[in-house]
């Protein structure tokens, strides 16, 4: 089970996450900002659950690659 979490509102939009995880990640044509596909909000933390370990590399690089650090992925 692969666990990745976003910050949406602390995006500056730069499009790392989408260009690195476009299977993940999407840049908003409303605000500019990141959306984490398939997830579930709560409390400003957008939460993507999925049983595909295929995602976990993109999604470590996005994480990584991130300039804000609101990127957050876990393999449980």
């Amino acid at each position: 089970m692969v666990v990745v979490t976003l910050q949406r509102k602390k995006c500056i939009g730069c499009n790392y996450c989408v260009e690195l995880a476009p299977g993940q990640f999407q840049m908003s044509k409303k605000d500019g900002k990141s959306v984490l596909l398939h997830a579930v909000e709560k409390k400003g933390f957008f939460t993507l659950k999925s049983p595909d370990d295929t995602i976990i590399d993109a999604s470590i690089e996005a994480k990584k690659a991130c300039p804000v650090k609101i990127i957050d992925v876990k393999h449980i």
